[in-house]
């Protein structure tokens, strides 16, 4: 048996006061080694790989008492059997959340409205994709395994581990991290240049909460990061300093997503840097856009360069809501690794802009123009495809007839920059408001929405980052700012 144990900080600093005993409190001979420190808070264990031999049952593990009976440990392949884990080991969704491994998070009831929409949609992304690789946009194993922290459940947990396997056997091990070559990329959709499908993120947690360190090495990680650093064939990323630059939100927040997980997994402190660098470009893009047309909280850029057509006419200055979430988690990532005093504002920004102007008003909602899915009921929520709040109506319309019908598909996932905002926000004016937007969300969770699966990176993008929106709702409103203002 092989399992993950992940730590909170300041609960664990020598792993040889980790003891495995059975249910009649009998040490059991156990390996345990240290995976992950803490080293930007208080340089304390994050997590070990604990291994022992088990019959089914339940076991203990102790940290009151040093250990006394050590075995030699194992590959972890050995306790695989036509590539699949033979046993599996689960931890309780209380420890697992408390642990912080993937940030601050509740554990889900088995009532939650949210738990059993992501059950539902597990219903049908269970089954490992290998024939669809868009199955894999926006990080299946990622998803999968912070399923898992919430709920405790071991379906979910063999789901990410055996999906993490895979993903990482498709990882370009040589070559330079630069386009053509792109080391560090993700070979099996055949374009390993195209870095939104390289993700840190699910090493850290396979590492913290199965032990699997079998799948990669320090040079992988660096190709990794470094392939996010140049960009592949989407160029360098950099600062927005020009009104017809190409910028995707996309791009923007899965790159700062996986170069925190860069810096968490290794503390390599010039990752620290390229996250410092990364919010930056964010913060003077929202605050200064080199458009001059002011600042909405939004990171307005153009749809024509947006969408691959520079030259084209009618161009519409403005941001898609639903990639922008990949931003706010990226920011919110950022924050919990730094404590960055510009994050905040940033949230609180980019809520106050979706309120305003990303959500499409219910009296727009008539016939020939309800472009929802009837599946979340008359007070389903949609968000404009592209929105704006410099655009006409009838210029977002006309995007909205070619390019969103049922983009309320995106709906659940906006919960989280509705929630961060929520967690950073002192104006109860404002509060008020995400507190109410954030209720009718909810009417996405339907099970008849859950049930649709006409893309399986669906499974993804709504619950890769959407899942830490129901503990930043159970918080009062601008809990965070008061944290921020709290730090020395």
């Amino acid at each position: 048996m092989t399992v993950g144990i992940p730590f909170p900080p300041g609960a664990l600093r020598d792993p040889r006061q980790v003891r495995i005993v059975d249910s009649h409190g009998r040490e059991v001979p156990s390996a345990v080694t240290s995976t992950l420190a803490w080293h930007f808070r208080d340089g304390s264990v994050r997590a070990v790989r604990v291994q022992f031999h088990a019959a089914p049952g339940t076991y203990y593990f102790t940290l009151d008492t040093a250990r006394t009976a050590d075995i030699p440990g194992w590959p972890y392949a050995s306790g695989l059997v036509d590539g699949r884990l033979a046993a599996i080991a689960t931890l309780t969704p209380a420890w697992l959340t408390a642990s912080l491994i993937a940030g601050p998070q509740s554990v889900a009831a088995s009532d939650e409205p949210y738990a059993r929409y992501v059950d539902g949609q597990f219903r049908w992304a269970s089954t490992l994709p290998v024939k669809d690789t868009t199955a894999w946009l926006f990080d299946r194993p990622s998803t999968l395994f912070k399923a898992y922290v919430r709920s405790g459940r071991a379906d979910y947990l063999e789901a990410a581990e055996t999906s993490y396997r895979w993903y990482m056997a498709g990882i370009k091990r040589d070559g330079l991290p630069l386009s053509p070559a792109c080391g560090g990329g993700w070979s099996p959709d055949g374009k390993p240049c195209d870095v939104k499908y390289v993700y840190i993120e699910p090493v850290l947690l396979a590492v913290a909460l199965t032990g699997d360190d079998s799948m990669h090495d320090a040079a992988t990680v660096a190709k990794m990061a470094d392939l996010w650093n140049s960009g592949g064939w989407n160029g360098a990323p950099g600062p927005y300093r020009h009104p017809s630059d190409y910028f995707t939100e996309r791009l923007a927040g899965l790159g700062l997503v996986e170069t925190v997980a860069a810096y968490e997994l290794t503390g390599d402190e010039h990752y620290r840097e390229r996250i410092d660098a990364r919010v930056g470009w964010l913060f003077d893009h929202q605050r200064a856009n080199p458009d001059g047309l002011g600042d909405d909280g939004s990171w307005r850029n153009s749809w024509n360069v947006h969408e691959n057509d520079p030259h084209g006419t009618d161009d519409v200055r403005g941001a898609s809501p639903w990639m922008s979430e990949n931003i706010v988690d990226g920011l919110w990532h950022a924050w919990l690794v730094t404590a960055d005093p510009r994050i905040p504002g940033m949230l609180t920004a980019f809520g106050r802009y979706l309120e305003r102007y990303g959500w499409i008003e219910a009296k727009q909602l008539v016939p020939p123009h309800d472009w929802r899915n009837d599946c979340s009921g008359p007070n389903g929520q949609i968000a404009w495809y592209w929105s704006s709040s410099q655009a006409k109506p009838e210029a977002l319309t006309k995007i909205q007839e070619s390019e969103g019908w049922y983009s309320d598909g995106h709906t659940v996932e906006l919960g989280l920059p509705v929630a961060a905002a929520w967690y950073f926000e002192n104006d109860p004016v404002q509060a008020a408001a995400l507190r109410k937007r954030f209720r009718a969300i909810a009417s996405s969770y339907s099970p008849a929405c859950a049930a649709i699966s006409d893309t399986l990176r669906r499974f993804n993008w709504n619950n890769r980052g959407a899942g830490v929106a129901q503990w930043m709702m159970a918080q009062p409103a601008g809990s965070g700012a008061r944290h921020v203002a709290a730090t020395p």
